[in-house]
């Protein structure tokens, strides 16, 4: 086995150094398609907040542009992860879009700001929206590691920016693409730009797609497949009043709507049947057997997502002469419908645990920024920033209280309940910076410093109501109303530093070395629907501070025809901001209900759990790694790349909420409301080392060029510590072949994704799913899993003009 993995790895290094290689995260492509390895063209980066070439910027990053990502049919925002390495973009539930970046783990029900931040031109914007769709792109970057100083809000793992196409005011172009596929996948998009004068242009696009999202069909909803659409329109108008200035106005509206049923695995399970006492029901099973080959869902109800955008963006800048003044806004407001079953494997067959979501979001931004225009000497730059979110999230579900994981005559013995909760949200940032930056040919120091204030408040109304079980007294009806956080941990307001500092120099006109510091900051939040009794370290966390030193080299060689960068880093996280799901607890009782510490006549916590919860709660860790890209043009008719990273992002003897088994059955140790366990292991259920590569080859003739495409991305195999599996390595791979004009105006392909028709697990829970009882869990025998996408073949024709 030990030598097949080796020979595996070896093929794969082997193919990734020839033939199977191209500009690795398109970090070898300009915004026009050209390769700066050729014709001594360099790539264009906005990371720093100026326009600036890649390799003289003190930063590890990646750059896909618009045309790559049209050049590789990803019309799915979390597909950038195939371009970048350690990067993985997930939506593990079809509800809540997470990014995990250098290992870096985020779950956005934790309510605390995103381990990555996203941009939308250059303004902050929720992960749901940006991910949704992506059309008519510029150029999307990769920022990797700790953001504390450039934007607006702080990250420590880094930052995505998309950035959409301008309008010309030139000449009027655009393209069109249609792409389908044989699993009933497809996308239309196009974008034009239509110059009215020297001064007004106005560039318009526009998409609209349908797939399988994860392919999943559902056995217990008669076969009943996941889909999902999505249409969207952006407008954006630019005016350049004067030599001096220029503004671009954006308006986008999306709209999507999706059911995507969860996968499972597992043996299933049925519970246990009373009717005649002779054991257990075959007919209640809560479905077959299943593997990820499979790609099934178990639950008995759906799961509609449902989204409706609305993006207003300006950005502005007016150049006095020796300073520019820029500034940036958006209003984003946008809804999201969710209705699920929250008995996503089927634990309770035959029963559906409803539950209805309304999530609106309202989130303005802006940001004012003066800085000055020389580039040697002492440069500076002073900005100002202001973001506030609010809504009502409304959650309306069943929290049913079942008595024993049985049925009796075909029916469940249980208290039905109904929980009503409502969520105002109330998030306001204000943020002052300062920075500085000294050039001196080849020597480049530059840093500053951003002041925030962070005011967060917590608050959330409980209804639980029930009619009760008629003829049955110790059941009667109720209806009450509770705070779902205590009210002296409503409020969190912080007033953090961050920023950084770095250094680069020159050491040849092709070659920069740098070293770099950066500090970035995240406030801790309260949890939501907290129980009476807990201790205030499991409702409130602290806030994170994140510390990195990185060193790298980045440069070019044989005329520019081969560019590389090499990266190290350390960083030190105090506080890490993690989540633990399905945690047994334990609290003071009263009548069968949670209730604080001191009531009378409330029994004291036993080592007996009350149920679980998702907790979430402070860690020490620390991450440290390489990061490797190689890319080229050997030939002008070749591209080749790679990006590789090895990083090993750990808990540092963190001590966070666990559970813990006697005999197979859970318990509390210890004096706190959940057992505690010392923790070393991963952050995030990614690999220490990851792999990216891409390819083209192409075989002029005339006025048509033949051309065959790749692009690798591999994931080792590896031990997840928290949810306990062995996940397998994956090679992903897709291929296209096609042909296209000489001046590329037009291009028709054949494509193929997941070559090798590998079904490995991506994502898998950390339990089996379970719903509680007063007298023990119904078992499900599933774990929920997200599996790579299927084999699938698809055909691609664009017009450019």
């Amino acid at each position: 086995m030990v030598n097949r993995k080796l020979e595996l790895r070896a093929l794969l290094f082997g193919c990734a150094a020839t033939i199977c290689t191209m500009p690795a995260a398109v970090s070898a492509q300009q915004a026009d398609g050209v390769s700066p390895a050729s014709d001594n063209h360099e790539i264009i980066v906005t990371a720093t907040r100026r326009s600036e070439s890649l390799k003289d910027v003190a930063m590890a990053i990646n750059v896909a542009t618009g045309e790559m990502l049209e050049k590789l049919a990803i019309f799915d925002a979390k597909d950038i992860q195939q371009l970048s390495p350690a990067l993985e973009m997930t939506n593990t539930t079809g509800r809540n879009n997470t990014t995990t970046l250098r290992g870096i783990a985020f779950d956005p029900d934790q309510g605390t700001s995103p381990s990555v931040q996203i941009y939308f031109n250059e303004v902050p914007v929720d992960a749901q929206v940006a991910y949704t769709a992506i059309y008519d792109m510029q150029q999307v970057e990769v920022l990797r590691g700790p953001q504390g100083l450039l934007r607006g809000l702080s990250a420590p793992a880094g930052a995505i920016t998309f950035t959409a196409r301008r309008p010309s005011f030139d000449v009027v172009e655009g393209y069109a693409q249609a792409t389908v596929t044989d699993l009933a996948g497809y996308n239309v998009q196009g974008g034009v730009s239509l110059p009215f004068s020297e001064s007004v242009a106005l560039r318009l696009a526009v998409l609209v797609d349908g797939n399988r999202l994860n392919h999943v069909r559902n056995v217990n909803r008669g076969g009943e497949r996941s889909y999902g659409s999505t249409q969207s329109f952006r407008a954006t108008v630019g005016l350049r009043p004067t030599d001096a200035s220029e503004a671009y106005f954006t308006y986008q509206y999306l709209v999507a709507d999706r059911n995507q049923y969860q996968q499972v695995i597992g043996a299933g399970n049925t519970p246990v049947y009373l009717e005649d006492f002779s054991g257990k029901n075959p007919d209640l099973l809560s479905g077959p057997a299943l593997t990820a080959n499979d790609y099934t869902a178990v639950s008995d109800g759906l799961f509609r997502n449902r989204l409706n955008s609305h993006l207003i963006n300006a950005n502005i800048n007016y150049d006095f002469g020796g300073a520019t003044l820029s500034f940036v806004g958006a209003h984003q407001y946008s809804t999201q419908t969710v209705q699920r079953d929250m008995d996503m494997a089927n634990a309770v067959p035959g029963y559906i645990s409803t539950s209805d979501v309304f999530i609106p979001m309202r989130i303005n931004s802006g940001e004012v920024r003066l800085a000055s225009n020389n580039d040697e000497g002492l440069a500076w730059n002073l900005g100002a920033f202001y973001r506030k979110q609010s809504g009502v999230t409304v959650v309306d579900e069943a929290a049913d209280n079942f008595f024993a994981p049985v049925t009796v005559y075909g029916s469940y013995p249980y208290l039905p309940i109904n929980a009503y909760i409502e969520v105002p949200v109330s998030d306001r940032t204000w943020s002052f910076n300062a920075g500085l930056r000294f050039k001196s040919g080849p020597l480049k120091i530059e840093g500053g410093l951003r002041y925030s204030l962070i005011h967060n408040v917590y608050t959330a109304t409980v209804t639980a109501s029930s009619p009760g079980i008629p003829g049955v007294p110790t059941a009667p009806p109720f209806n009450f109303t509770s705070p779902g956080v205590p009210a002296h941990l409503q409020l969190v307001k912080e007033k953090p530093f961050t920023g950084g500092i770095n250094i680069s120099y020159g050491v040849t006109p092709d070659i920069n070395i740098y070293a770099a510091y950066g500090h970035s900051f995240r406030a801790g939040s309260a949890g939501v629907g907290s129980q009476p009794g807990w201790s205030d370290d499991l409702v409130q966390t602290k806030p994170e501070k994140t510390d990195s030193w990185e060193i790298g080299v980045k440069g070019s060689s044989f005329g520019r025809r081969l560019n590389f960068g090499l990266t190290g880093f350390y960083q030190k996280i105090d506080g890490y901001l993690s989540r633990f799901d399905q945690i047994y607890y334990n609290c003071p009782e009263l009548n069968g209900a949670c209730v604080p510490v001191g009531t009378p006549n409330a029994t004291p916590p036993s080592s007996t759990p009350v149920s679980f919860f998702p907790f979430n709660y402070n860690a020490d860790a620390t991450i440290k790694g390489v990061e490797l890209e190689l890319n080229g043009r050997p030939t002008n008719n070749w591209d080749f790349g790679l990006n590789a990273a090895y990083i090993k992002a750990r808990f540092n003897n963190a001590n966070v909420p666990c559970n813990t088994l006697v005999a197979g059955v859970p318990v509390i140790q210890g004096t706190n409301n959940v057992s505690f366990c010392r923790r070393n292991g991963r952050l995030s259920d990614t690999p220490d080392f990851s792999l990216t590569a891409n390819t083209e080859i192409r075989a002029p003739m005339g006025s048509v060029t033949p051309y065959l495409r790749a692009l690798l991305n591999y994931r080792p195999s590896f031990t997840a510590t928290r949810s306990d599996y062995r996940y397998r390595h994956r090679e992903l791979l897709n291929l296209f072949v096609g042909v296209r004009s000489e001046d590329a105006g037009w291009d028709i392909n054949v494509f193929v994704r997941n070559v090798l028709g590998q079904a490995r697990v991506t994502n898998i829970g950390d339990n089996n799913m379970v719903e509680n009882t007063l007298a023990g869990p119904f078992e499900s025998g599933y774990r929920t899993v997200n599996v790579m996408a299927p084999r699938e073949f698809g055909l691609t024709a664009a017009v450019k003009f």
